[in-house]
């Protein structure tokens, strides 16, 4: 018997999954560890919030009580970022049936959006600080400064770990680095306040901190809307997944193939495999190293694969509108 039916699909799920629930097992292990350093984090900036505020109430220091605000909306999208790692363990359901992992991509997207939306914020006011400057206690400035650095430290140290595997904690990075760098430039401030009294100082760096933390915020907005647009991974290529299917033995050519993000470093495909004529249960064989290869090569873990004995013509039943097509 040959398995020569055009439409007949066969998926990731029945064979040979020692080595994917391994990967799998360390997936969930790297997420369960990635919300504990989340809270520790959240409760270090919450703490150094309450500092910020009291400090900044004693010296008299906009730029204290300005950081003790952009601190608050931290703290709100630490929590967003906790609560959407949480959630995104759900397990998935007859409607949701890739689960809720995608909760992480709209905590990263919001978080994104809002430090973009802080920072113009915060050069708003150092420009009215600089049409009218205020005068400060510098040496509480630099007391309380030098504390919040060293705990936004401690707290981004946390993370970093963790952020460049996962988009949801790189936002939560993202805003703890730019509490770090405002601590910086109150530190700063403060030094120069004490030596010199020239008050300008605070919001020149304020808006130079400003412009580095916008500029690290387009990255992981751009990110975000691309795994909700369900582009192909950046460091992904079709051509070479195509061509490196069509390397398996008994595989003419791999085509009309879609990949795409469930979330951070969780990736599925879908594609058309053309193969050699055979019997059905040679298939099994085939499904199997091509699994491995996309595993092994690509971090691809899901797949849905249909094998065809004659090529498939483009159509509206297997083909998406506006679909790439290319001539073979």
């Amino acid at each position: 018997m040959s398995f020569s039916h055009n439409h007949e699909e066969t998926h990731d799920h029945a064979h040979g999954h020692d080595d994917n629930h391994d990967h799998g097992h360390h997936q969930l292990r790297a997420r369960g560890g990635g919300q504990r350093d989340l809270l520790i984090a959240l409760s270090i900036t919450v703490f150094m919030m309450i500092v910020e505020v009291v400090g900044g109430l004693l010296s008299n220091s906009l730029a204290l009580l300005s950081d003790a605000g952009h601190m608050l909306t931290d703290n709100l999208a630490l929590l967003l970022s906790f609560l959407a790692m949480k959630f995104s363990t759900m397990p998935a359901t007859e409607r949701k049936t890739f689960g809720f992992y995608r909760l992480e991509i709209l905590a990263a997207l919001i978080n994104g959006i809002v430090l973009v939306l802080i920072s113009i914020y915060i050069m708003y006011e150092a420009y009215v600080r600089m049409v009218h400057p205020q005068p400060v206690q510098g040496k509480l400035m630099l007391v309380v400064a030098i504390i919040g650095l060293v705990a936004n430290i401690i707290g981004a140290l946390f993370l970093f770990k963790h952020s460049h595997a996962n988009l949801n904690i790189r936002g939560a990075y993202l805003h703890i680095v730019g509490d770090a760098l405002s601590s910086v430039g109150v530190v700063i401030g403060g030094i120069v306040i004490i030596y010199t009294g020239w008050y300008l100082i605070d919001p020149i760096l304020s808006i130079m901190i400003s412009l580095v933390i916008i500029y690290g915020s387009w990255s992981l907005v751009k990110e975000s809307v691309n795994i909700l647009l369900e582009s192909v991974p950046s460091q992904i290529s079709i051509d070479t997944v195509s061509a490196e299917i069509a390397r398996v033995k008994g595989v003419q050519e791999a085509y009309h193939i879609h990949i795409w993000a469930i979330t951070s470093g969780v990736y599925s495909l879908s594609a058309h495999v053309l193969i050699d004529d055979q019997l059905v249960s040679g298939c099994r064989n085939i499904i199997d190293e091509i699994r491995e290869v996309l595993s092994d090569k690509f971090n691809i873990l899901h797949s849905t694969i249909q094998l065809e004995c004659d090529r498939c013509a483009m159509s509206p039943v297997c083909s998406l509108p506006n679909e790439v097509r290319k001539e073979k």
